[in-house]
This record gives structure tokens, C-alpha cells and sequence, in this order.
């Protein structure tokens, strides 16, 4: 049972003037890396709780993880599946399996977004990968264009969802919790928000008559299809079955899927040496992107810590609230908020510390938290302004933003809907405890 206590701190205009202001810069489109140096070394100075000259070794070595090297692993496999056409053998893979019911396409769909979920690791490269495959054929089949996107990026919701996730391995990163540890906690989980999104998709399909096709199960189809598949299988079987075997950690598997995917590639004729070096740099721009942000999210955690801001935020959070049961709300009002103007990297390595003690306080187990956060943040891929999903969609098929949100509502309802059932069904987070 869920239990409240007390806490005590304070905070002055050193701390709120520099928050205020970072927030604006935030709001005012700034790049978030850029916010978060000149709000950290602000906070230095005024505060004066660090010296300056520990920023750059504290930088340093925020990104001088073991852990880390997975991210751009993990990255460069999905890409190196895209290169050698796997990801169309798991897209045939899932139409087989699922694609004879009513509104197949659509769920087969769904449910290659999370087959390529078991590899990449990344929402924003599901959503690329799959939405590229997949819009043409949906429209083809009765869709209309903005529903077809918002289907694909909702489900691509599943690429930081479903094991393994470069979310975990930095909220693990962060909070000091075993990323193996979180790919099983988060297995289940992953699973209820594919299926939830599968659900929601048959029912609007029956409602509104998109897709009406149906068929039997084909034995020799499936069977046909894994087998043109195999390859692409092969891959989320060595890193989930390493991992969770205990025979490599996160890292390793990276490692082994990379090396896996190359030989794959130049087996099947499908890779070419001069394929490298568009790949090598498309994996490094997206990894480029995240390096920065986390190693300038972790000292802005320090020096967070150093203020016992999280304890003044637990007191003011207790002062105003008795029930366990609206903490949890409050947490989930904040994680869509911040999931909606902020990417999840730095949502991540800000706010876990911060809520972390909160949720603790509470009776919540690290791990429920964080399978709780994460999958919060993941509503925000399909939510305006930031949306990052409907901008890799709108960018693929020229639809406007805001018509493909109003598309996914449906979907960010049916994600909130698991969300509150992660939130105060801890089961489902701590099962493999």
C-alpha cells in the first residue's frame, strides 16, 4: 500500500530565476542542449554550490559510460536492417501473421513496428523505416493518408517501448539501475501498449470502414514468410535472448547484433562496402543529437542534486498533497507535459532524479517508476508542439502536422489508458522481480 511522508527544504530566486528562464528559451524553440549549458552554468554562478572549472571534466565524464556505447550500436543496426531491405522480410512477417483478419493491413502494420522495435531501439527510426514501406500500400488500400501516418507513428511509439530501448538504457544510465534488468521489467509493458494500439486501430477501422478485407490463416504463408524472415529474426533473438539470458549485457548485444546484421548484409548480397559511410553517418547525426543532451542533462542533474532541489520538491509536492494516488497523477501530468515540448533524452536525465524520491516516497519501486515514465513520455511522440513522430510522418508524406495529431487522438487516449494502468498496477512493471 501506497504511503506519504514528509520532507524539508527550501529554494530562493537563485534557483527560480534561472528555471524561468530557461523554460522560456525552451518554449521559445532554443535548442535544448544550448538551455541547458546556459542554465546549468547560471545556476553555478549565482548559486556558487560548484566552481565552474569542474564543467567541462563533469561533461566529460557524464558520456565516459560503457552503458552508452549501446546507443549508437543499437542505432546502427536498425540502420544496417533498413540498408539490406530486412525490415520489409519482418513487415511480411507480420502481415502473415496477423494481416488475414478484418483491417489486417493496418494491424500487420502495428505489428512490424514492433518487430523493428526489437532492433532499432528508436521511435523516430521505426516511424522513417516502416512509414516509408507501409503509407503507400495503407493508402492503396483504403486509408485515408492522415489516419494511415498517425497509425504508423503511433505504433513507432513502441521503438523507445519495447525492449531494447535507448530509453532505458539512460534512464539505467541515470538513475544507476541495470538496463537488463529494465528490458525485462519493460517486456510486458511494451507488449500492452503494441496490442492497446492494434485494438484501437480494429476498432476504428469497424467503425469507419477504412480497411474490410479479411482471410484465413495461412500455415504455408506464415511459414514461408519466417522463412524469407529468418535473417531478420535472427538479429532481436541475439540481443533479447543475450540479454536476457545473462550472456551479454545491453552493450555486448549491441555489439554482437552489429556485427550480426554487416554479416547478414554481405550473405544476402544486400550490403555493400560503399554503404558504409551513409550509414556510419546517418547513425552518427542521430547520435549526435543525443550525446550532447545527456552529458549537459547530467551536470545539470548535479548540480539539481547539489541544491536538494528534489527534496524541496518532494516537501512542497507533500505540504500540498496526502493522497498517494494524486502524486501519481501529478507525476503523469508532468510526464506528458514534458513528453509534449521536450525530447525524451532530457526529460529523462532532469526529471527521473527529481521524481525518483517522489515516487519512492510513495512506496513505488525504481523500476515501476521507471517503466511508468517512460511510457508516459512516449504519449508525447504523438502529441504537438514537439510530436517527434508526427514530424518524421508529416516530413514522409507532406501531411500537415497538426491534421495527423488529430488523427492519433484516439491512440494518445489508449496510451494514457495503459499508462494509468502501469501507474497503479505495479505487476505489470515488477513481474520479472
Amino acid at each position: 500500500m501506497y504511503q506519504l511522508h514528509a520532507a524539508s527544504m527550501s529554494l530562493d530566486w537563485t534557483f527560480y530565476g534561472p528555471a524561468v528562464g530557461m523554460a522560456v528559451l525552451i518554449l521559445l524553440g532554443v535548442p535544448v542542449w544550448a538551455v541547458l549549458g546556459l542554465g546549468t552554468t547560471l545556476l553555478l554562478s549565482l548559486t556558487e554550490i560548484m566552481p565552474l572549472t569542474l564543467i567541462g571534466e563533469t561533461l566529460f565524464a557524464g558520456i565516459d559510460s560503457f552503458s552508452l556505447i549501446a546507443v549508437p550500436l543499437f542505432i546502427l543496426t536498425g540502420d544496417i536492417i533498413v540498408t539490406t531491405r530486412l525490415s520489409e522480410k519482418l513487415l511480411k512477417l507480420a502481415e502473415a501473421t496477423l494481416g488475414w483478419i478484418r483491417t489486417g493491413l493496418g494491424t500487420s502494420t502495428v505489428l512490424g513496428c514492433g518487430f523493428f522495435a526489437c532492433i532499432s531501439g528508436s521511435d523516430a527510426a521505426d516511424a522513417a523505416a516502416l512509414g516509408r514501406i507501409t503509407i503507400p500500400h495503407l493508402v492503396k488500400k483504403g486509408y485515408p493518408i492522415e489516419y494511415a501516418s498517425a497509425l504508423v507513428a503511433s505504433g513507432a511509439t513502441t521503438g523507445i517501448l519495447i525492449p531494447p530501448s535507448i530509453s532505458y538504457i539512460i534512464i539505467g544510465l541515470t538513475l544507476g539501475i541495470s538496463a537488463s534488468t529494465l528490458f525485462k521489467a519493460a517486456a510486458i509493458p511494451g507488449v500492452m501498449v503494441l496490442a492497446a494500439i492494434i485494438l484501437t486501430n480494429i476498432a476504428i477501422n469497424r467503425a469507419r470502414g477504412y480497411e474490410s478485407s479479411s482471410g484465413r490463416f495461412s500455415h504455408v504463408a506464415f511459414g514461408r514468410a519466417l522463412w524469407q524472415a529468418r535473417y531478420a529474426v535472427l538479429v532481436p533473438f541475439i540481443i533479447l535472448g543475450g540479454i536476457y539470458s545473462g550472456v551479454f549485457t545491453p552493450t555486448e548485444s549491441a555489439s554482437v547484433a552489429v556485427l550480426t546484421a554487416i554479416v547478414i548484409g554481405f550473405g544476402t548480397r544486400q550490403l555493400r562496402v560503399s554503404d558504409f559511410p551513409r550509414m556510419m553517418e546517418r547513425s552518427a547525426e542521430v547520435n549526435g543529437v543525443i550525446a550532447p543532451i545527456i552529458g549537459i542533462a547530467l551536470l545539470f542533474a548535479q548540480v539539481l542534486a547539489a541544491l536538494q532541489v528534489p527534496q524541496a520538491f518532494l516537501l512542497g509536492i507533500t505540504t500540498f498533497m496526502e493522497s498517494p494516488w494524486a502524486v501519481i497523477l501529478l507525476m503523469l501530468a508532468v510526464f506528458l507535459v514534458a513528453g509534449c515540448i521536450m525530447e525524451t533524452t532530457p526529460n529523462i536525465v532532469i526529471l527521473a532524479p527529481l521524481m525518483l524520491p517522489l515516487a519512492q516516497e510513495i512506496g513505488m519501486n525504481e523500476i515501476h517508476f521507471c517503466i511508468f515514465m517512460v511510457t508516459a513520455l512516449g504519449v508525447g511522440f504523438i502529441t504537438p508542439p514537439l510530436g517527434l513522430n508526427l514530424f518524421v510522418l508529416s516530413g514522409l508524406t507532406g501531411v500537415p502536422v497538426l491534421k495527423i495529431a488529430g488523427r492519433a487522438i484516439p491512440y494518445v487516449l489508449t496510451m494514457l489508458l495503459i499508462v494509468l494502468l502501469l501507474g497503479f498496477v505495479p505487476w505489470f512493471s515488477v513481474w520479472a522481480l
